[in-house]
């Protein structure tokens, strides 16, 4: 049984990625539904909390059904992260996770994110300082390293341990690549095969099937998978990847039926939560991949991306239902090579 801290969260966890604008709690409880065993809260600016900033705050929002979950923070001023963290753990989340991984330009030009990875030794007593500042288990997402010539995240894995975080998330990629290329988890696998490593090391980018996620997990040994992107507008994902983890084989997708029963009740929560502005604005990230692949979409997506009425977007996502009815949509994914542990 793999832990964080003393939260028990499954014998191979899947935990679902933070991601600005998209992890919110009515996604969050989605993908919880369909698997996935640990949720992240999208990052918080520690200045932002500070300073009771409208939109950091409502960040703190968790509902009991999406439980154990982690709020993630982000910054580079000592004070301020600490103070957040103080605030985070008013909150009652079961983890306090840092970002050490953003590669947006306007957060590491303050050093923050994967800003912070110019510096290990600032990373490390950054971090240390919270773990002092609070009773909830601490855990950061980071990357390789800041580029090609900076990947020392075999070294600052052990010295985040060691200095009390609880686990790890390692997206297999540097801040220069973004999200461009492919993933390496060459580097994932040797902090797993570093014999005082003891701490969960999770691995994270370019999962997006039950097949990659098994040759990953034989691979490099890791002790659970981070989804990040390949969840957004398909929470099945999470339930995909158990299956096939468990049984060998890959689960049907899900029918237009259920796409249109998710993306429903997505839009439902959504207004719910940001109200009828930003429930909509914000949902149009997610419809493209609800839909994605079902013969002249097009139309229909158009439609779902700039419509402003909750009542004209219901009735347009009902007509996809009756005119989509009995179609199957298997997702593209890249082949997947046989694993080789």
């Amino acid at each position: 049984m793999v832990k964080i801290g003393d939260i028990a969260i499954g014998e191979f966890p899947l935990l679902l990625a933070p991601m600005e604008d998209v992890s919110d709690p009515p996604f969050r409880i989605l993908c919880k539904k369909n698997g996935a065993d640990v949720m992240y809260t999208e990052f918080i600016s520690s200045e932002g909390l500070i300073r009771d900033a409208h939109k950091s705050v409502q960040k703190l929002d968790i509902y009991p059904e999406e439980r154990p979950i982690g709020i993630q923070i982000f910054g580079a001023v000592e004070e301020s992260m600490r103070r957040s963290a103080e605030i985070v753990e008013a909150a009652a989340p079961e983890i306090l996770d840092i970002n050490f991984g953003c590669p947006v330009k306007k957060v590491v030009c303050k050093m923050a994110g994967a800003g912070i990875l110019q510096d290990i030794d600032r990373m490390v007593s950054l971090t240390e300082a919270i773990v002092k500042s609070t009773k909830l288990p601490v855990t950061v997402k980071t990357r390789l390293g800041w580029d090609d010539n900076t990947k020392y995240i075999v070294e600052a894995a052990e010295r985040l341990q060691d200095i009390g975080i609880k686990a790890i998330s390692i997206h297999g990629r540097t801040r220069k690549q973004m999200y461009k290329g492919e993933a390496d988890w060459t580097l994932i696998g040797k902090i797993k095969e570093n014999p005082r490593m003891h701490i969960p090391v999770f691995g994270n980018g370019d999962v997006d099937s039950g097949p990659k996620a098994k040759l990953m997990k034989d691979r490099y040994g890791v002790d659970g998978i981070m989804i990040g992107r390949a969840s957004i507008g398909y929470p099945w994902i999470f339930r995909e990847v158990k299956h096939y983890l468990e049984t060998g084989e890959e689960l049907a997708p899900p029918t237009i039926q259920e796409r249109v029963a998710a993306c429903k009740e997505h839009l439902v929560r959504s207004l719910e939560w940001k109200g009828p502005v930003l429930g909509i604005l914000e949902m149009r990230r997610h419809y493209t991949n609800y839909f994605r692949g079902y013969p002249n979409i097009k139309a229909y997506r158009t439609k779902l991306v700039t419509l402003n009425d909750a009542e004209e977007l219901f009735a347009v996502i009902d007509e996809i239902a009756k005119v989509y009815d009995g179609y199957t949509v298997y997702r593209k994914r890249k082949p997947v090579e046989v694993a080789t542990v």
